[in-house]
């Protein structure tokens, strides 16, 4: 159970991650897939063309999982063993969904074990009600002012 965490995070990560960029220190080019993984969703999508997905999102992602205010959740992928992506954008600025997904997630019975935040992106691992997982945000790289957002959940 535990590589089939392991290898969905890692799979977020990949998805998720500015590293090997082309782009210069502080810019994104929008190019997020890593070489040997594909990208769970298209990153490059904004609000206004996201087209939600259909709910529920399967079972191994809580039914109960809060987004920020104004989150479109356009892609919502079972990956077996590994457990569900899902992912959504949100015009809520980078650093007021930091604070949602360190607040009001947690505030939802979702226990942050452990992650990383920096300037432009954040990351952590989560447990709570049965699941765990792992969260990742981002400043998107094609939308100024919008936030992507990845979650990956499997049953504990």
């Amino acid at each position: 159970m535990r590589v089939g965490t392991t290898l969905a995070v890692a799979l977020l990560l990949a998805a998720t991650a500015g590293c090997g960029s082309s782009a210069p220190e502080g810019e994104h080019d929008g190019d997020h897939a890593s070489e040997g993984f594909s990208a769970a969703a298209d990153l490059t999508t904004c609000t206004g063309q996201a087209t939600p997905a259909d709910q529920p999102y399967g079972e191994r992602f809580p039914s109960d999982w809060p987004f920020p205010p104004g989150t479109v959740v356009f892609n919502a992928e079972d990956r077996g063993s590994d457990g569900t992506i899902v992912t959504g954008v949100t015009s809520t600025p980078f650093r007021r969904v930091l604070a949602f997904m360190n607040h009001d997630v947690v505030g939802a019975g979702y226990r942050t074990e452990q992650g990383e935040t920096e300037e432009h992106d954040a990351e952590a691992e989560w447990d709570g009600h049965g699941f765990r997982g792992r969260w990742a945000i981002r400043e998107s790289a094609s939308c100024p002012g919008e936030t992507v957002l990845q979650v990956v959940s499997t049953r504990e």
